[in-house]
């Protein structure tokens, strides 16, 4: 891991360098701190150098000022105090420059023929008489035309990144910003930066903040204060809050901000008259975003109507299709299994939950058979890609992801399902219902038809949703939607001991160890962080592969409670990526790297690609020269240039939020005191339902002794299920 030095001193007085950037070794994108190898001229070995500074793109010339200095542990570094990217003036800065993928059509290859060419004059030719570059082997008319478009854009894109870096912030939004506002990008911004934490993907409010600042806008505006209080509450969403109190949301931007309470206040109030935000009478006067107060208004809304609304008929003998059932299959239901049959015909919402090894999967085929035999319409739909694959494979039925059900339109923007273009259907079957966020509810619930019956199927003692919002706990705890729980541990599945554990765990008890004979679950007992590393990469790398035939990409997926430390999500995928895919082909995002055959994930809702927040997929190509790499997300192919790679990252492990709705052969489990914020009973819970043939847990006994005895649930706030009791 890298961390900034802690020990170091000062060797010479403030000092210029400038050179090319070779690599960037880490980023840590919360602060800006960076550790990066820069290549100067009449330096044998590259220079490296450190600070917090705007992230630049390898193969950039940078202008650095600052100072050298000594640290204990990595020797002679330049600490960076300020850092502009020039262009090059130098062979091979220009050639780096050209091939860097900053201007798309020229990979290395041809960067180096083009600058064999020109010399140093290329960046000139290129822009005062760009027919030259026909002259290049391998560039056409149509391939030269590409050039120039690209190389115009790029010179827009530069004008935005000389003012992010006048400003202060990292250049790497600069082609985002571009996109969005064109050759307007300047003025816009200047004109009001807060708009680029509303309309940009992936800039926030301390970004737009730094510029306005940098311009000069008082930190006590009422413009800065209304930016805030929308910053602080969407990062309220983020921790699942479908709104937030009052008085805290005040505390909370105070805190950011630093501004007196009445310039809060009064930007509450202008941010509700500009129908921004949504201000509710109540015991703690919850303030919602305006899209989150609609849905779960309209959802409870709906939610209601359907209750009230008749269902189709149905002539149906409830008993004898339960025993025609049992008879095709050839098993004997548990009772609690055929008392959900029994809802599911008569009830227009039902909730089926429970843990693993309980029966749901047999229940769903179970109640599909019936349902078909009399001829009803049937929709299955979960809200993952890969929720949806297993919910067909175990059905033999066709299923979908809920974005695709509802038929999402990127043009539009929007779902065309919805209530005056309904889903045909009798009754809709939703798998994984606990990963449902309220947003989701809304919309899917816009497209049921008033006579169908909505079945939701998933475990409530997992995770809550990554989504704001408890949507299913919320409809369970409300009282006035019929609710089947099983309980009851199938034999074959007694046999499992992922399953006893996670059942031990839902309990309240310690991890068991003992089972005769082969097992599917191991607890491997380490207490030291760097042997917990060591035993996950031996695990993944050699012995799962060799022992149980799984392939070490595709197979196995480590869980782990915290993105940082030495066994965080960052640090293990760096590890894993070196022992895994070190070499070949490569794009790089500050200091990610992708190469073909990598595992990624997305990692926020991108609609125009029909990716969404949690996906995971595997690269199959990196193009050099079009600066593109694609992506396979279950059978479909995506394509991501350079502008959007910060949607993506390593996925040979993530954190237990992000592993809902999927499942794998094979899960490997650290726990460490060092994640103790995050040691959660649903949290170890989840991570052992996620296991398919396998589970290991390596860390220390108190960690998880510590999980599964934490059973407090971090609180959201919401107010569906008052909703769903008024009368």
């Amino acid at each position: 891991m890298h961390a900034e030095p802690a020990q170091r001193s000062a060797t010479s007085a403030p000092a210029t360098v400038e050179g090319v950037l070779e690599r960037i070794v880490f980023f840590n994108e919360e602060n800006s701190y960076a550790v990066a190898r820069l290549q100067v001229p009449g330096c044998h070995d590259l220079v490296t150098i450190v600070g917090n500074m705007a992230l630049p793109n390898p193969g950039e010339t940078l202008r650095l000022t600052g100072q050298w200095t000594s640290d204990s542990r990595f020797g002679r570094q330049f600490r960076v105090s300020s850092c502009l990217s020039i262009l090059p003036s130098t062979l091979t800065g220009i050639q780096k420059y050209l091939g860097s993928g900053l201007v798309k059509g020229i990979g290395p290859v041809m960067a180096s023929r083009i600058v064999k060419k020109f010399g140093l004059d290329t960046l000139d030719r290129i822009e005062q008489m760009p027919e030259c570059l026909l002259d290049v082997e391998g560039i056409g008319p149509v391939r030269q035309a590409r050039i120039c478009l690209a190389w115009h854009e790029q010179k827009e894109v530069r004008q935005v990144m000389i003012f992010l870096q006048s400003h202060g912030v990292s250049s790497t939004h600069a082609v985002k910003i571009y996109k969005v506002y064109g050759d307007k990008a300047v003025p816009t911004v200047t004109q009001n930066p807060y708009r680029l934490a509303l309309d940009v993907t992936g800039i926030g409010f301390k970004t737009a903040d730094i510029i306005a600042r940098s311009m000069g806008v008082d930190p006590g505006s009422q413009i800065r204060a209304e930016a805030g209080i929308a910053h602080v509450l969407s990062e309220l969403v983020d921790e699942g809050h479908v709104y937030y109190p009052y008085q805290d949301l005040l505390l909370k931007a105070s805190e950011l901000l630093g501004v007196e309470t009445g310039v809060l206040e009064a930007a509450v109030s202008s941010l509700a008259v500009q129908d921004l935000v949504v201000v509710e009478e109540g015991e703690d006067t919850p303030v919602y975003l305006k899209p989150l107060h609609v849905a779960e208004v309209n959802a409870a809304r709906r939610l209601k109507t359907l209750l009230q609304s008749p269902r189709r008929t149905l002539q149906i003998d409830v008993e004898k299709a339960i025993e025609w059932v049992q008879q095709t299959n050839r098993m004997e239901l548990a009772e609690l299994q055929k008392e959900a049959i029994r809802k599911a015909i008569r009830s227009k919402v039902l909730v089926i939950t429970g843990g693993p090894g309980t029966g749901k999967t047999t229940l769903i085929n179970s109640l599909i058979k019936i349902l078909e035999k009399k001829r009803q319409r049937i929709l299955l739909a979960s809200p993952t890609g890969r929720a949806a694959k297993r919910l067909s494979e175990v059905t033999g039925r066709e299923a979908k992801t809920i974005h695709r059900l509802l038929e999402y339109n990127p043009k539009e923007h929007g779902f065309a399902r919805n209530e005056a273009y309904p889903l045909e259907a009798d009754v809709i079957i939703v798998d994984e219902s606990s990963m449902i966020d309220i947003l989701l509810m809304n919309h899917t619930l816009k497209a049921v038809p008033p006579q169908a019956t909505l079945i939701l199927v998933g475990d409530v003692d997992q995770l809550p949703s990554v989504g704001p919002g408890n949507v299913l706990k919320d409809m369970i705890n409300s009282g006035c939607i019929d609710v089947v729980r099983l309980t009851e541990v199938f034999r074959q599945a007694q046999e499992s001991m992922i399953v006893l554990n996670a059942h031990r765990v839902n309990q309240g008890q310690f991890v068991s160890t003992k089972a005769q004979g082969k097992t599917d679950f191991y607890f491997i007992e380490r207490d030291d962080p760097g042997k917990v590393l060591e035993v996950v990469k031996e695990l993944c790398c050699r012995r799962l592969p060799s022992t149980f035939g799984l392939d070490p990409v595709e197979d196995v997926q480590v869980l782990t409670p915290m993105h940082r430390g030495t066994v965080g999500v960052g640090n293990l995928n760096a590890e894993m990526q070196s022992l895994l895919n070190p070499q070949g082909s490569a794009v790089s995002y500050g200091d990610r790297i992708f190469r073909a055959g990598d595992r990624v994930m997305q990692t926020c809702n991108n609609y125009e690609k029909e990716v969404f927040n949690g996906d995971v997929g595997r690269v199959t190509s990196v193009d050099l020269v079009e600066h593109r790499i694609q992506v396979n997300f279950n059978g479909r192919v995506v394509s991501y240039d350079r502008a959007d790679l910060d949607e993506l990252v390593l996925a040979y492990a993530i954190s237990v939020h992000k592993s809902q709705g999927s499942e794998y052969p094979a899960v490997i489990v650290p726990m460490l005191m060092q994640h103790y914020m995050m040691l959660q009973r649903n949290l170890l819970y989840t991570a052992l339902t996620r296991a398919r043939r396998l589970a290991i847990i390596v860390g220390s006994k108190k960690a998880v002794a510590l999980a599964v005895k934490n059973d407090r649930v971090q609180h959201r706030y919401t107010r569906l299920q008052n909703r769903l009791e008024c009368r």
